[in-house]
Order: C-alpha cells, then sequence, then structure tokens
C-alpha cells in the first residue's frame, strides 16, 4: 500500500529493524510525513547487531537532508525477550538454516509482525500517531505467512476495533521486489541513500558484517543475504 497525499500534519510511526526494507521505509516516510518516530525490537534475535545498526542509519539519514532531519523524531525500542524464548527457531538460536516441506525456512519466528504491529499499534496511541509504516513484503521474500499483505490488512482492522482509533498500515514495498526496492531508494535520497543503506543496514540472518559485498555486510549464503544481493545484481544491471 502506497500513500497519496497525508495531511500537512500528520505523523507516523515506522518498524525500524536497521535492515534494507526498513531503512527504505524511513526514508519513505520521513519524505510524506511532518513527524516520524521510529521502533525497534529486541527479542533475543541472533542479528542483534542489527540493533546498533540502527541509530547509525537514523543519523545518516538526518544527514542527507536539513526536511529529514527537521521531520525525524523519537527513536524508542521495546523488549519482546519472551518471543525469542518461545519462538526457538534459526533466528532465535544457534542452528543451521534449512527449510521444511513447503519451502518455509527455519528462520521464521511465529507472530512475529503480528506482535511488533501490535506493539506499535500501542505506542502509536501513546503518541497520538494514526499511521504506522512497516517493511513487509510478499513479492521478494523468505514466505513469512505474517508478511503477506490479507495477514497485514487483517491486524491492521483487528488494531482498528480493539482500539477504537483510525489507524492505517502502510507497506509501501508490499507489491514491489529487491531491485525495486533499491530503485525506490535511489528515487527518494539518491546515491546517498542507496550508500548509506549498503554500508550501514544490516540484512544476513547471521550477524555477519565482517565481509562486504558490492551490496552490503553480510555471510552471503543465508535466505536474506541471497535476497538482497540478487535484488542488487538486477538493480545495477537495470
Amino acid at each position: 500500500m502506497t500513500i497519496a497525499d497525508p495531511p500537512a500534519d500528520a505523523s507516523a510511526l515506522v518498524l525500524f529493524s536497521g535492515g534494507q526494507d526498513s531503512a527504505t521505509c524511513l526514508a519513505f516516510a520521513l519524505s510524506r510525513f511532518a513527524r516520524v518516530e521510529t521502533i525497534g525490537f529486541d527479542y533475543g534475535q541472533r542479528h542483534r547487531v542489527e540493533l546498533d545498526q540502527r541509530a547509525v542509519l537514523r543519523a545518516g539519514m538526518a544527514s542527507l537532508s536539513p526536511l529529514w532531519a527537521e521531520r525525524l523524531g523519537e527513536d524508542h525500542t521495546v523488549s519482546i525477550e519472551a518471543l525469542g524464548a518461545l519462538s526457538e527457531t534459526a533466528l532465535t538460536r544457534e542452528a543451521a538454516i534449512a527449510f521444511d516441506s513447503t519451502g518455509l525456512p527455519n528462520t521464521f519466528v511465529p507472530g512475529r509482525n503480528i506482535l511488533f504491529l501490535t506493539f506499535a499499534a500501542a505506542l502509536a496511541y501513546r503518541r497520538g500517531i494514526g499511521d504506522l509504516v512497516g517493511g513487509m513484503c510478499e513479492t521478494d521474500y523468505s514466505g513469512y505467512p505474517d508478511c503477506r499483505d490479507a495477514t497485514i490488512r487483517a491486524v491492521e482492522t483487528a488494531l482498528r476495533l480493539g482500539m477504537d482509533r483510525p489507524l492505517t498500515i502502510h507497506t509501501p514495498l508490499m507489491w514491489i521486489d529487491k531491485a525495486a526496492t533499491w530503485r525506490l531508494a535511489r528515487e527518494l535520497g539518491g546515491e546517498a541513500l542507496v550508500s548509506l543503506i549498503v554500508e550501514e543496514s544490516h540484512t544476513c540472518y547471521l550477524g555477519e558484517r565482517g565481509k562486504r559485498f558490492d551490496w552490503g555486510h553480510g555471510c552471503g549464503e543465508c535466505p536474506a543475504c541471497r535476497l538482497r544481493a540478487a535484488g542488487w545484481e538486477n538493480f545495477r544491471a537495470g
């Protein structure tokens, strides 16, 4: 879902992990909303280095545009350790990444996006914010069912009813692939934003930041790295 023309004084809360997709979504929100806050989640993820990259990316975004610097508001980090304890996946414990018979990787953390959106909506309620922005996508993704548009729309409806407040969940990446996500970043912030995302965002499920590829840091082998690398190749080829 894309945003046409939000009210001039509208505020947004971006689900900001520190990865490529959420960094692009932050730029997207900063280009459209008068005030933008961010929220991140510590759930015992293996790649918790992404939490460290959040502040670096926020500072980098602010340096790219005086308008973005003016619009960028508070950051919030929420601890949901119970999610990691319950899930026991390759994303929350030391385990080899594998795929089940349906093709779903064992990096899937059941209920993760549903919980993230619920906590974000609770914070947005307190902050007087009616718009959430998330990087969920069902075009170029690992098959997670809680990234699908139908799931997000169902959660949106439940949150509107449960909080009795207007609430919109914007998912600007839902119907585009990773190459188009790179292109969107370039449209929003030029090559400077692309370079910032390459250098400072974190995608690798294993938390690897030692090796540097053309598309950024990572192991180069996990599903997240492969999706990002393929998208980068198609982006630069086009």
